[in-house]
């Protein structure tokens, strides 16, 4: 999930280490069934440059929007349904961009850099406008960027981390392979 931040420039956090750290907070909420459609990185909780949560993980998937952050002192996760969004707003600075996800008991201000605003933004809306007009059952029309390769990619940066151990890496390499 990093990487596709990283390969679309959709953020890339602190470093990548953290990075990696973060999207494994959502990795590990996944829920059955449940597909990631696109991930970004970016200010949690944005009020100002020197006001906010840091860095954190976000996936859109096609059941919900996961918002997730590792930490020295442990880990934080929330996940949205897509029918508990009110609205996704936007708005662009010359610095940031600002994404607000209005939801009944809380609106999530999300700080974006400039140059990848608009982009993360507009990918957002077009994946919910798929979910949308698809048919609940069969998500087959939306596409999936994340691929096998790219998640045994994920578990390996895991690996090499520390994150995870070599059995570990064995056992989820065999099962997204199917073996």
């Amino acid at each position: 999930m990093y990487q596709y931040c990283v390969d679309n420039q959709f953020g890339s956090g602190f470093n990548q280490s953290w990075g990696v750290k973060h999207f494994k907070v959502l990795q590990d909420n996944l829920i059955r069934d449940e597909k990631v459609l696109m991930t970004f990185i970016g200010l949690h909780n944005y009020n100002s440059v020197t006001k906010h949560d840091s860095n954190y993980a976000y996936a859109i998937t096609n059941k919900r929007i996961l918002f997730g952050q590792k930490s020295m002192t442990g880990e934080k996760f929330k996940a949205v349904n897509h029918e508990r969004i009110n609205d996704i707003s936007f708005e662009k600075g010359m610095v940031f961009g600002v994404l607000t996800i209005d939801t009944p008991q809380e609106k999530f201000k999300v700080g974006l850099d400039s140059g990848s605003a608009t982009a993360i933004n507009n990918a957002i809306h077009e994946i919910l406008d798929k979910l949308k007009t698809s048919d609940k059952n069969d998500h087959t029309s939306v596409p999936v960027p994340i691929s096998i390769t790219e998640e045994i990619i994920k578990y390996k940066e895991l690996l090499d981390a520390g994150i995870i151990t070599p059995e570990e890496f064995e056992a989820m390499k065999k099962q997204l392979l199917g073996l």
